[in-house]
């Protein structure tokens, strides 16, 4: 069973979704900031009337919104290098997995040894005319 969630987790397409879920989620902060410490502001002091959830006039927030961005920015940074340890860990099983000497069929031995003897044969009849 320990095997099964292995193989599920480490899919490539369920850690692909998985980097669009966090990074969707950072990147909706980035809106939800832009807009709520950003853009709202401004827009009511074009309004004039602090009617969306507690408007103060010269609070523009603009430093929520930096932070937001550098979280963004960490969040996905942290993201890239885990997936990279993933993608390089992943590399290696393969690689191992390759090197591994393969051991040919019973059929494909025999197969091989008439090869082998053909090429001979062909080789002493060449020498003897």
């Amino acid at each position: 069973m320990i095997e099964e969630f292995k193989k599920f987790a480490f899919k490539g397409n369920v850690l692909d979704l998985a980097v669009g879920v966090i990074i969707g989620g950072a990147f909706g902060k980035i809106v939800s900031s832009l807009v709520g410490d950003i853009m709202m502001p401004v827009i009511a002091l074009i309004v004039g009337k602090n009617d969306f959830s507690g408007w103060v006039f010269h609070d523009i927030k603009y430093g929520t919104f930096i932070q937001t961005v550098i979280d963004f920015f960490i969040t996905a940074i942290s993201i890239f290098f885990f997936i990279r340890l993933i993608n390089k860990m992943s590399f290696k099983k393969k690689a191992v997995e390759e090197a591994k000497p393969v051991v040919p069929t019973k059929e494909e031995a025999l197969l091989i040894e008439i090869r082998d003897l053909l090429k001979e044969q062909a080789k002493n009849e060449k020498g003897i005319s």
